[in-house]
């Protein structure tokens, strides 16, 4: 479980397609460096978010770390886009000392987002991001006020067009200066997780519904006001 608050930026210095090493397992791997700062308290099998993919360290080093990467976490998400040099945002599982600011983050990518617009204002700036009809059922859990996880960071929905299947986000000075958002450009994807609440209320809602368990409570809670 994250936060969405994003601790450091790291930088991929490996990938490799068929890691055939122990720590890779055969699969796809990446190893991210510039990581001093996140691994002082690192075990193998602890869960890194890699841009807001929940990642299991396999090997590490002082400054670096290795995680795998399965099927089909590349097809959910925009790690197979990363090259060797690309920077990443980079969170450690929650810790239960801390405060919990952001908001409640599985590392669990929903789907990729495009961005499709970027405008500033004053010091802030304005991202609209674009989902494709594939995913427009997504669209039932973005709301006003709400929020999403893009790249691992936790933010706030400021407007939403379902016809459009677009939603936007206003992204203040100081988070711009800590993830990697403002290094990307119109087109680029991102990498989206849903509020895993909204899914688990909707779930809930559809089955009262299904079965008129919800309704038929609801009817004899009124009969007997």
């Amino acid at each position: 479980m994250f936060t969405g608050l994003i601790e450091i930026l790291g930088v991929v210095s490996d990938i490799k397609q068929i890691d055939t090493t122990k720590s890779g397992g055969n699969g796809w791997s990446i190893t991210l460096s510039n990581a001093t700062d996140i691994l002082g308290d690192c075990h193998i099998g602890d869960s890194i978010a890699v841009n807001g993919t929940c990642l299991t360290v396999t090997e590490y080093t002082k400054d670096s770390f290795k995680v795998g990467v399965a099927p089909e976490t590349l097809r959910c998400t925009n790690l197979g886009e990363l090259k060797v040099g690309s920077k990443v945002n980079l969170e450690r599982a929650m810790d239960s000392k801390k405060r919990f600011g952001g908001h409640m983050v599985q590392g669990h990518v929903d789907t990729t987002v495009k961005i499709a617009s970027i405008k500033p204002e004053v010091n802030s700036i304005w991202y609209t991001l674009q989902l494709s009809q594939a995913d427009k059922d997504k669209m039932r859990y973005i709301i006003p006020k709400g929020y999403v996880c893009l790249d691992g960071t936790s933010l706030t929905v400021c407007d939403v067009n379902d016809d459009a299947l677009t939603f936007s986000i206003m992204m203040i000075a100081h988070t711009q200066e800590h993830v990697i958002m403002p290094s990307k450009k119109v087109g680029d994807t991102v990498n989206l997780e849903v509020d895993i609440l909204a899914k688990y209320a909707l779930k809930s809602i559809e089955e009262a519904i299904k079965t008129n368990a919800g309704i038929e409570s609801l009817v004899k809670r009124v009969l007997k006001a």
